[in-house]
């Protein structure tokens, strides 16, 4: 593992899909390769979006609206893509102002 920033790291291997490179978990983020500035973007999103759930809820969260999701749509893709988090880290990921602006619970 290799340290690109703060709280940024290189791994050669991620818990998921081949298809993803990167996840942001409890507020760090790992990555198959370094991020340009909007993918770096969408994760901090996700770390943001970690934070005010205080990490542990976030997980269940997600996990539990990702298999409600996968249940309704019996697509792993569309169930991933409809997750209100990845809604919101995807709409806005290419404003890299939209952190310093972004209001608690945009998930909502």
């Amino acid at each position: 593992m290799k340290k690109l920033g703060h709280r940024i790291y290189l791994v050669k291997r991620l818990p998921m899909s081949k298809e993803y490179y990167a996840i942001c978990l409890f507020g760090f983020v790992f990555s198959l390769r370094p991020l340009n500035a909007t993918e770096l973007n969408h994760e901090k999103i996700h770390a943001a979006q970690q934070r005010e759930l205080l990490y542990i809820p976030f997980f269940i969260w997600y996990v539990v609206e990702w298999l409600v999701l996968l249940c309704k749509y019996r697509n792993w893709n569309k169930a991933y893509f409809n997750i209100r988090f990845e809604k919101e880290a995807y709409k806005h990921q290419n404003d890299l102002k939209y952190l310093a602006n972004r209001k608690h619970y945009r998930y909502c």
